[in-house]
């Protein structure tokens, strides 16, 4: 009976030592479960669906070994904490922001999630972000782009993409770049031929920051903004708005409208023969692959700021092995939504990565210190770092935009060719736009 209870003791003992000698965080759990919230039903549900895709494909390259040349490949689950697998759970926001907050607090509170990935509208982001901070779960955005989210000095919230000011303000050296004969394919224009601006953005979170960053480019960089309103996202009709758009006789529209208003409104310019000389969309409706099935031809010639377009595997090795995977998943080439939720995902497994835990302080500690270089990236970016000082606290520093320009490609297809930055085009611009 001695025997027998020293031998229990001993083991005991043996377990202690080992309790206190193992590191914080490597009693990992066999899953690290991530929440994701986006746009799965409603007006933006097709952006949603390639949110997902893009999010789910990234989690499977994490948890798998497989022959890409990033980091997140060669591990077969985050190696700091055991080869834990990363869980996805899907929430989906429908648009309201409401709805985004009470899945957040669903997430964290009954689903006991690491951590947060989401939502694409800025309007949501901005009201999940809130949860996350009041509950210090840490929040990974890789596709909302209101400037204003990074501008609050939020600890709990970190930022991939680019934003809307950086974006807008490539629209507008694109313009200057015609004038000066930079554009390829396109000789010197005068400035009088494109200066008569004119937008019209949907009235959300997003709209109304891209509207006023519109504005305020218009004066910096001295073009006339000659029209400029926000209009009811999800509208039925867009007549009278684009009445008052033809009415302002700009050479240059600017929209800023997830995909059911982006259609629409292209569909209400062309019915009204409206004649501008440059159409841009601010990325999301304007580069969903509906925009280009349901308008065929006559979108060749319209701008969209992205931060992915099929021609980047031509630039980079990884970006068309990873499209390849995701054109085999969905049927289609990866694009600004899905590529930015790859990145986000991508992000938080390195993150998790070198934090090797999951408690919010030690991912908080490892956000804000990592650093992914540009070549483990599938986006054209110089790398992932976030700032940590200043106005725009948790914002990737290192992140870029490109514009594309819908074109027809040899075999009669429309295809987005980059036109910006003018070093990495990758066809003569068309300009004029002449699709009406």
């Amino acid at each position: 009976m001695k025997a027998l209870v020293k031998s229990c003791f001993s083991v005991f003992s043996v377990m202690l030592m080992v309790i206190f000698l193992v590191p914080a965080g490597a009693w990992a759990a066999d899953e690290i479960k991530i929440g994701v919230i986006y746009p799965l039903t409603g007006g933006a549900a097709a952006a949603g669906r390639e949110l997902r895709a893009g999010a789910e494909l990234a989690a499977q390259i994490a948890n798998s070994k497989m022959d890409l040349p990033m980091t997140m490949a060669q591990n077969s689950g985050v190696k700091s904490l055991r080869g834990a697998k990363i869980k996805l759970i899907f929430k989906d926001h429908e648009g309201n922001p409401t709805l985004g907050a009470d899945q957040a607090k669903k997430l964290i509170l009954d689903d006991k999630v690491d951590g947060i990935l989401g939502c694409y509208f800025s309007s949501v982001t901005k009201t999940v972000s809130a949860v996350c901070e009041q509950y210090g779960i840490p929040m990974i955005n890789g596709s909302s782009t209101s400037p204003a989210l990074t501008e609050r000095g939020f600890k709990w919230f970190w930022r991939t993409t680019p934003h809307d000011k950086w974006f807008t303000k490539d629209l507008f050296e694109l313009l200057v770049g015609l004038t000066e004969g930079k554009v390829k394919g396109v000789k010197a224009i005068p400035k009088k031929d494109i200066i008569n601006v004119a937008s019209a953005c949907e009235k959300t979170e997003w709209g109304s920051h891209v509207s006023k960053l519109i504005k305020e480019f218009c004066k910096e960089y001295k073009f006339k903004l000659r029209k400029s309103f926000l209009y009811a996202a999800k509208s039925a009709d867009l007549s009278s708005e684009v009445r008052s758009l033809k009415a302002s006789r700009a050479d240059v529209m600017l929209f800023a409208s997830y995909t059911s208003d982006a259609i629409l409104m292209v569909k209400t310019l062309k019915a009204q023969k409206a004649q501008p000389k440059i159409i841009w969309g601010q990325d999301a409706g304007f580069e969903k692959p509906e925009f280009r099935q349901t308008l065929g031809d006559s979108i060749s010639g319209i701008l969209t700021r992205t931060v992915f377009l099929p021609k980047v595997v031509e630039i980079k090795k990884l970006a068309g092995q990873v499209n390849d995977m995701y054109k085999k998943k969905t049927g289609n080439d990866l694009g600004g939504a899905s590529a930015r939720a790859f990145t986000g995902l991508q992000t938080w497994v390195a993150v998790l990565e070198k934090a090797g835990s999951t408690k919010p302080a030690a991912i908080q500690a490892a956000a804000n210190a990592i650093y992914i270089p540009g070549k483990e990236l599938v986006v054209p970016w110089q790398g992932i770092k976030f700032a940590t000082t200043g106005n725009e606290m948790g914002q990737n520093v290192l992140g870029s935009g490109l514009i594309g320009q819908y074109q027809k490609n040899k075999e009669g297809k429309i295809d987005l060719e980059i036109v910006y930055p003018f070093d990495v085009s990758s066809a003569d611009m068309i300009y004029p736009f002449s699709g009406f």
